[in-house]
């Protein structure tokens, strides 16, 4: 992940568990991006690690949704072929998927979630 990206996605979750601690446990990033070597890329691929899975994955139910997946990327960042794919996997069963490219976006985003 790219700084600024990383940096949009720190505020947002500190915002998130300031304003919600009671589903701290139910938001959560996957650290699916970074650099790594080739052993450590193995490892986590025989784990389980798939690309293309979304930045953050917000565990909580909501209407008709199973749960919440945001992508962050900037205000130029655009999915890759990877995360398409995971975005219609999950949305063709009852996941809600969206990008998420500000802190103003990410709170806009969970409070209609929530219903706020």
């Amino acid at each position: 992940m790219k700084n600024e990206e990383s940096r949009i996605q720190q505020a947002c979750i500190r915002w998130f568990r300031l304003q919600y601690p009671e589903h701290r446990l139910r938001l959560f990033a996957v650290p699916n991006g970074g650099k790594r070597d080739a052993v450590t890329g193995a490892i986590l691929k025989a784990e389980g690690a798939v690309a293309g899975v979304a930045d953050i994955i917000f565990l909580m139910p909501k209407g008709k949704y199973h749960g919440l997946c945001i992508e962050m990327k900037t205000e130029k960042g655009r999915q890759q072929d990877t995360q398409k794919a995971f975005e219609k996997a999950v949305t063709e069963t009852g996941y809600l998927y969206t990008v998420c490219r500000s802190l103003q976006n990410f709170i806009e985003l969970i409070k209609w979630y929530l219903n706020e």
